[in-house]
């Protein structure tokens, strides 16, 4: 069976913002997975959506066609308004659209909940699945952890939508390892290895398959190379499944996209 990948860099999406379809495709009849991703930097860094392609066709569940539109200091409202989203929402195709802005405990947090309800819209209406990828405030404001936590809790049960708790699951991993590096040298971005933990939580939700056990050596399409301990790999794997026991809402909302 055919395995697409159309994973799009940092510097190509830039460059394609005077054309906003110009950087997406659609979905893919062919592939087990259609995914589509809609954030910015928190999304692209490390290539997060290829490393959840990899993971998934890792264990046999491709293939995965994963489309992002993903743009530096983008929120949802820039979205809605541009760089080319709703046009590849409307194309029809997707099992599940992934929603992502800023940390957005406070101030976002407005924005977020609204913006979340106008794709809602767009995305139901071609039956696919709202999630929200819960991201995690700045180390310098690293007292927002419960706030962006509830914001993005929000924000998925007011739709119905699948949450994927990344920022819940840092905090679990840091409480098996405080030693862990997951912020970047900017003291936001991720490092690989929290992106690595971002991915295994999607990993569960979306194939239903413990992240427990997978690999933590992973080469992107992008070229993106991830090479773990296997002791790293473990505790980052235990906290992504200990994250989706304890703050998942698929049991509640949603389920019909887990597969």
């Amino acid at each position: 069976m055919k395995i697409t990948s159309r994973i799009v860099l940092p510097l190509l999406l830039a460059a394609c913002l005077g054309d906003p379809t110009g950087s997406l495709g659609g979905a893919d009849e062919n592939a087990k997975f259609n995914i589509l991703f809609v954030g910015n930097s928190l999304t692209y860094t490390n290539d997060l959506p290829g490393m959840l392609k990899v993971l998934i066709e890792s264990v046999g569940e491709g293939p995965a066609n994963i489309e992002v539109a993903a743009y530096a200091n983008f929120g949802l409202e820039d979205h809605w308004v541009g760089g080319g989203a709703r046009e590849a929402i409307d194309g029809g195709g997707w099992d599940v659209v992934v929603l992502q802005q800023g940390p957005s405990a406070t101030e976002g947090r407005p924005s977020l909940l609204e913006y979340t309800q106008r794709f809602d819209g767009e995305i139901s209406a071609i039956g696919a699945g709202t999630a929200l990828y819960m991201v995690w405030p700045s180390e310098a404001r690293f007292f927002d952890f419960d706030g962006v936590s509830e914001s993005y809790t929000m924000a998925a049960e007011q739709v119905g939508g699948l949450l994927y708790p990344a920022g819940e699951a840092w905090r679990l991993a840091w409480q098996r390892d405080s030693t862990l590096q997951l912020y970047g040298t900017d003291g936001f971005h991720p490092t690989e290895a929290g992106t690595y933990l971002a991915a295994l939580v999607m990993f569960q939700q979306l194939t239903g398959r413990s992240p427990i056990g997978l690999t933590g050596n992973v080469v992107t399409p992008s070229g993106i190379v991830l090479g773990l301990s296997s002791e790293t790999a473990a505790i980052l794997q235990e906290a992504a499944a200990e994250a989706n026991s304890l703050f998942a809402l698929s049991q509640q909302t949603g389920a019909r996209f887990l597969r």
